[in-house]
């Protein structure tokens, strides 16, 4: 499985995902999700990935070579994030039907989901996550983050914490925590975790971090959140005799 995340607050972007692809318990391998776009110099395009490898790696494909052949639609021509969403809706349900008619195993499943995200021109910085309908939606005031995959052990920390006025070192350290909580409960999201920090208008990918399982760093940030964690808990108000309740069972 997979599980990836973008933070799209006011000083940037936060992208992070995890490298463990699984095709059954006995065969667990590692393929990056997370992939940079060549493009103009007026924008700087992200792509994550989830789901069925064959359907993610022919959408990168074609989109690659959408720009090469200068496309009338591809990742150079769209005018906003919200274009190149939906174009890359089209090519993903476009590959998911190709690889739905050439197999004929009934439990087969080729659907996608991707998470757009970056800045074009002038326009604010942002993310958009394409469904595998083709479809999308982005992040809101409320909910500044959006993710792919197995979600649901990394979501507290970033329902809690991330607000559109996180300073974005903090945003960043608090997405790791999601994904290292993930990894924890969750056997089919794994290490290397990839990081990229885009800052508002700087049209720059050069704060990219790749994190093996032992990284000092990730080490470190496991222990302290653990031990922070267990501060807390201790520290909660203690149950007092009048939170108690009779709870009478009707037999």
């Amino acid at each position: 499985m997979t599980y990836c995340i973008a933070a799209s607050i006011d000083e940037g972007l936060i992208l992070v995902s995890d490298s463990r692809t699984n095709a059954g318990i006995d065969n667990v391998s590692t393929h990056g999700k997370m992939h940079a776009f060549a493009t103009n110099s007026d924008r700087k395009i992200v792509l994550l990935c989830a789901g069925n490898l064959a359907t993610t790696q022919a959408v990168l494909e074609q989109l690659h070579r959408d720009k090469i052949k200068n496309a009338t639609i591809n990742l150079n021509t769209v005018e906003s994030l919200f274009e190149a969403a939906e174009y890359l809706g089209h090519v993903s349900v476009d590959k998911q039907k190709q690889h739905n008619n050439s197999h004929g195993q009934s439990a087969f499943n080729p659907t996608a989901s991707f998470i757009l995200a970056g800045q074009i021109g002038s326009d604010l910085h942002g993310a958009y996550m394409v469904y595998a309908e083709g479809n999308s939606i982005t992040s809101s005031a409320n909910t500044p983050f959006l993710q792919i995959g197995e979600s649901k052990y990394g979501k507290p920390i970033l329902d809690r914490f991330l607000k559109l006025n996180t300073s974005i070192d903090e945003a960043a350290r608090c997405c790791l925590v999601s994904m290292d909580s993930t990894i924890r409960s969750n056997a089919s999201v794994g290490s290397p975790v990839e990081m990229l920090i885009y800052r508002k208008n700087s049209f720059s990918l050069d704060e990219y971090y790749c994190f093996d399982d032992d990284d000092d760093y990730m080490l470190q940030l496991r222990r302290s959140w653990e031990t922070k964690l267990r501060e807390a808990i201790g520290a909660l108000p203690c149950l007092g005799k009048e939170s108690k309740k009779i709870i009478r069972i009707a037999l």
